[in-house]
């Protein structure tokens, strides 16, 4: 539907977003040495190492000899950091870079990391509880990249984003438009297309765990549901633009 550009966002608490960029590039890494350098033979034993199999963890399948990589549960937090093509990396890491900085900001590294593993874990078991006896690997980071744009929703609903819509037209829109758009378009995935390829009930769970945890892990005095708007800076088009909407953003409400 959608690719987000840019939200000029600030940080407010902290300095670099070292978590978000740790994962990036933890993210990277996994898919370069196991997909990208690797041979498929050892891409697919990753896959099925790694991934989220729901029939393994629910005890209605075990692996073959030599195949398991780490132990179970493990794999709730392991099926994160394998995608299965460039194109799956590179779309969950966009969202991730747009939109986790700022989320980190109003968590705190440490809480942050934590809130990150948890919206993907629950995201994997709300796969799993649909689908139990699948043998097929649950890979990527969209649980916990689900439950980072719900949180990014609930504390910045209206700071303006640039969006790539239908993957051509950029626009800067309210944050609460593309992406109350997009969750709404994974519920509606979930009801209509629930065996698909794509494990919309991982991305609902991340989704209700994201919204759930916003509201206990961010920081002291941090508001929900900001009512700043920031303009990214392209918008402005002449210094007369530019002057008329700081006044305007002098006189708009405060946190």
């Amino acid at each position: 539907m959608f690719i987000p550009l840019h939200d000029a966002n600030t940080l407010k608490h902290i300095k670099v977003q070292w978590v978000t960029l740790g994962l990036i590039g933890m993210n990277i890494a996994v898919w370069l040495f196991t997909g990208f350098f690797a041979p498929e033979q050892t891409a697919q034993a990753t896959s099925v190492g790694l991934g989220y199999i729901p029939a393994v963890s629910f005890d209605y399948a075990t692996l073959a000899p030599g195949l398991a990589i780490v132990p179970e549960p493990l794999t709730y937090i392991t099926h994160a950091f394998v995608h299965a093509g460039f194109w799956h990396l590179v779309s969950n890491m966009i969202f991730l870079w747009v939109f986790g900085d700022n989320v980190e900001d109003a968590m705190g590294h440490l809480r942050f990391l934590i809130f990150y593993l948890v919206c993907g874990a629950f995201g994997a078991l709300c796969h799993g509880l649909l689908v139990s006896e699948s043998q097929a690997p649950l890979v990527g980071a969209s649980g916990a990249i689900s439950g980072v744009v719900a949180a990014y929703v609930i504390l910045h609903p209206r700071v303006k984003i640039w969006v790539l819509v239908f993957f051509r037209v950029p626009l800067p829109l309210p944050a609460f438009v593309p992406l109350l758009l997009w969750i709404g378009q994974q519920f509606f995935m979930l009801l209509v297309d629930p065996d698909g390829n794509v494990s919309w009930g991982a991305h609902a769970g991340g989704i209700v765990a994201g919204a759930v945890l916003v509201f206990f892990m961010r920081r002291k005095g941090v508001p929900l549901f900001d009512r700043e708007i920031v303009t990214p800076r392209a918008v402005f088009s002449t210094p007369a633009v530019r002057r008329a909407v700081v006044a305007a953003d002098d006189g708009a409400p405060g946190h």
